[in-house]
C-alpha cells in the first residue's frame, strides 16, 4: 500500500528512491535526467529547501549559470549512481566502486566544522562546510543512498510490477506485497488491463460458439 496522498515525489518511500525516481515517469519506459525546474521542485517538496529559498534557486541560472550548472551535473550524476546501484541490488549484481564515488563526492561535502559568527546583535553557531558550492544541497539525498546500499538487504528493495514501469520504492507496508509504484496509477492501469483481457476473452469465446 502507498500513502493515503500520494505526491510524484512520495512513490518510492525513501528519500534516495524518491530522487532516482525523478526523471522518469509513470508507466513510461523512457528515462531523461532531472530538469532545473525538477530539481528544485524536489528539494522544497522534500523541505530540503524553503519556499523562498527555492524561488531563489529557480532563478539561479540567470544569476550564477556556473554555479547552476554544476549542481544539475552533480544532482545528474548521483541521479544515475543511484538508478544503477539500486537496479544491481534487485538482480542481486555487485554494486560498482565507479557508481560509489557519485554518492562518497557528495558525502564529502557535509566535512566541515562549527563557528561562532556574530549577526550584528548576538553570537550565534553556525556549520562551515569544507567545500563551498551547492552540493550541500544534494547531501541528505546521498546520506540517504548510502544507508539503503550499505544495508544491502533487498527484499523491501522493489521495481513497479509494471513492466512498461521503471519507478523504484522500499516496501515497508505490514504485507511486504507491494506491487506497484501507485495504485492510483499502474495499480489501476493493471486491473483495467486485465479486466480488458478477461472481458476480450468472453467475447472471443461466445463468437467461436455462435
Amino acid at each position: 500500500m502507498t500513502a493515503p496522498f500520494e505526491t510524484p515525489y512520495s512513490l518510492g518511500n525513501r528519500l534516495c528512491l524518491d530522487f532516482a525516481n525523478l526523471g522518469m515517469t509513470s508507466g513510461e519506459v523512457l528515462e531523461q535526467q532531472p530538469s532545473w525546474d525538477e530539481l528544485t521542485d524536489f528539494l522544497a517538496a522534500k523541505q530540503i529547501i524553503s519556499v523562498e529559498k527555492k524561488d531563489n534557486l529557480h532563478r539561479l541560472p540567470e544569476s550564477d549559470v556556473h554555479a547552476a550548472e554544476a549542481l544539475l551535473r552533480h544532482s545528474a550524476e548521483l541521479n544515475a549512481a543511484l538508478k544503477k546501484s539500486f537496479r544491481a541490488m534487485l538482480r542481486g549484481q555487485r554494486v560498482s566502486r565507479e557508481w560509489i564515488e557519485p554518492v562518497n563526492r557528495i558525502l564529502r561535502v557535509t566535512e566541515g566544522h562549527d563557528e561562532l559568527h556574530w549577526n550584528g546583535a548576538v553570537w550565534q553557531l553556525a556549520f562551515v562546510g569544507r567545500e563551498e558550492g551547492l552540493d550541500w544541497l544534494l547531501a541528505a539525498i546521498a546520506r540517504s543512498g548510502a544507508e539503503l546500499i550499505a544495508e544491502g538487504i533487498t527484499e523491501k528493495l522493489r521495481q513497479c510490477g509494471n513492466p512498461q514501469c521503471q519507478m523504484l520504492f522500499y516496501d515497508d507496508s505490514r504485507t511486504h506485497r507491494r506491487r506497484w509504484c501507485s495504485m492510483a496509477l499502474c495499480g489501476n492501469r493493471s486491473k483495467v488491463a486485465a479486466f480488458a483481457r478477461r472481458h476480450g476473452g468472453g467475447e472471443k469465446a461466445r463468437a467461436h460458439h455462435a
